[in-house]
């Protein structure tokens, strides 16, 4: 018995050390990170107040970055191409106050931002990389799929603006449906006819990339989901449950248009669930129709009088028009 408490006490050990360990390595790697991100802004600053001296400007071409380029590699090694010191002024002049700059960020983090020449825009997946700990990888994706103007098209001018200070919050069930869903990483083309039940396929394999477009706060909980009413059988394609809003989310997968028996499909959908999955502190299930096409007309008629809450978004195979979707965005901000 002696012997098993002893190796029992000394895993525990073992375990507590090595928590220790990881723990003082996690911030070495924060720490470093902020005294990165801290001299490239500062760089950047000395770069600014020396253009605005009138002595020479730093733009990409110009004689000025390639002496710095030159002489600060040779004095301190890599990290100092043309490129890296045009990032480190750009990173200045986009965060001018310090005070502005997350230490939850790395340099990477900033480097996807500044590319963002919108500061509205900007501001939006800065508060999204911060409120979601998004890697770079995960920020990039949102960035290329558009998801700010994906948002923003669906909200007034003061909408706009409130996105782009606090991030996408998501306290009402609308607030967690996008329209369109960019599906571009499944890497089907767009010509490709494709069955429901081989789409429901590609995104089970790609399960990690589609929990990141649906957004913050979906666990996935079940596929082909059986529901069944005396003799006869139905199947939910994907069931995941929010965290966030505390309820079931139901998605059903059309390859064609929506119709009105897909609304009603879902809507018995919605009344099984409430009935007979959710428990105590669950609220209502949501229903998102995810489909190829949809006639707004028919949606708007078929779900007059349903209480349930049902969703009709379209997906997209390929990544979003965002010069034409920006343009859009610009013009609602620009109403009075």
């Amino acid at each position: 018995m002696k012997s098993v408490k002893a190796k029992t006490n000394y895993t525990r050990l073992l375990k507590d050390i090595g928590l220790t360990i990881e723990t003082a390595r996690q911030n070495a790697v924060k720490a470093i990170n902020t005294e990165l991100v801290k001299a490239n802004w500062e760089i950047g600053r000395h770069i600014v107040e020396f253009e605005q001296q009138g002595q020479e400007r730093a733009e990409y071409g110009s004689d000025l970055l390639a002496r710095l380029s030159k002489d600060l590699g040779q004095r301190y090694g890599k990290g100092f191409g043309r490129r890296n010191i045009l990032d480190m002024r750009r990173f200045y002049l986009a965060f001018s106050k310090w005070q502005t700059v997350s230490a939850k960020l790395s340099w990477s983090h900033y480097i996807s931002l500044i590319s963002i020449t919108d500061d509205v825009e900007r501001k939006f997946y800065e508060k999204q990389a911060i409120n979601q700990n998004l890697s770079v990888r995960e920020l990039d994706r949102q960035i290329n799929a558009a998801l700010f103007e994906r948002l923003a098209l669906s909200k007034d001018k003061k909408g706009v603006l409130q996105l782009s200070e606090k991030g996408h919050i998501i306290t009402q069930p609308h607030e967690a449906v996008k329209d369109p869903y960019v599906l571009d990483f499944l890497k089907i083309p767009q010509s490709h006819r494709m069955t429901e039940k081989h789409l429901e396929q590609k995104i089970i394999d790609n399960l990690q990339q589609f929990l990141l477009e649906l957004g913050k706060g979906f666990a996935f909980v079940a596929r082909q989901f059986r529901i069944s009413l005396r003799n006869k059988h139905y199947a939910v394609d994907l069931v995941f449950y929010h965290r966030i809003l505390k309820c079931f989310v139901l998605i059903d997968l059309k390859t064609k248009k929506v119709n009105h028996g897909d609304i009603g499909q879902m809507n018995l959908y919605l009344n099984y669930f409430k009935a007979e999955e959710n428990v105590e502190g669950d609220g209502e299930p949501i229903g998102i129709i995810l489909s190829a096409e949809k006639d707004e007309v028919m949606v708007e008629y078929a779900m007059g009088g349903i209480s349930n809450k049902i969703f009709v978004s379209k997906y997209q195979l390929y990544l979003p028009d965002k010069k034409l979707l920006q343009k859009r965005i610009k013009a609602i901000i620009q109403e009075k």
